[in-house]
């Protein structure tokens, strides 16, 4: 296998068991943040499209999904820190961040008619 020569590159048994534990709050994490930053963008476009009483609507679910990606973030990190409820933090934090995704993307499909 190439690569496994090579010094830094094999990961040992240990190194994997520890990702393998991480799950997916190494990624939600990270992403999480990101998408704050895409929520951010969003409302900021928004104000380019007329305003009334729809863009308020938009304004408001987009600062609320950037709220529960936060809360995602945070329950990302906490389950990767050692303690007993590392998976009940994992599962809430995976949960969020899907409930934040469909958010924002319900969020963009109005905004799409609005500025429209």
């Amino acid at each position: 296998m190439a690569g496994r020569d090579e010094p830094g590159l094999a990961l040992t048994p240990a190194d994997e068991a520890k990702a393998r534990e991480r799950g997916l709050s190494a990624h939600i994490l990270p992403t999480s943040a990101t998408m704050i930053g895409v929520c951010m963008t969003v409302l900021s476009i928004g104000h380019l499209g007329p305003r009334g009483e729809l863009r308020v609507l938009v304004d408001k679910l987009l600062a609320i999904d950037a709220l529960l990606f936060l809360v995602s973030a945070v329950l990302s990190f906490m389950s990767l820190r050692p303690g007993h409820a590392r998976q009940r933090y994992e599962w809430w934090g995976e949960l969020v961040f899907i409930c934040s995704l469909a958010m924002l993307a319900l969020g963009a499909v109005v905004l799409a008619f609005l500025v429209s």
